[in-house]
């Protein structure tokens, strides 16, 4: 399965509603079979711009990065799911690279 990561913005929200969007979001992966290996918080900050979802106007979100596997036939039910999700302002499945560059940045020795 190729690895994915997840960019996830919840809107901004006391913390027991801002844990359970985040669990109810890793259960969705894990209920279509993705193995979700680290979820980083980077915590609460404001948006490069005000968004609205869900007729409501947003200046403020948690940000969050899950980073997991899954097979690419779900991640387009993943993200549709997560687009009707009340609490989810902007989910953005990444492609991570799973090769190790080791060519030197630039043309310079490492």
């Amino acid at each position: 399965m190729p690895r994915y990561e997840l960019a996830l913005v919840l809107k901004a929200m006391q913390r027991p509603e801002t844990a359970s969007a985040l669990r109810r979001t890793v259960e969705t992966l894990m209920e279509r079979g993705a193995v979700v290996r680290d979820i980083e918080n980077l915590g609460e900050r404001l948006l490069p711009f005000a968004m609205t979802k869900h007729n409501q106007r947003h200046r403020r979100g948690s940000y969050f990065l899950i980073d997991f596997y899954a097979a690419p036939k779900i991640l387009t039910g993943l993200v549709d799911h997560l687009h009707r999700d009340l609490d989810v302002v902007r989910p953005t499945v990444l492609k991570k690279d799973t090769q190790n560059s080791t060519q030197a940045c630039c043309g310079l020795p490492q």
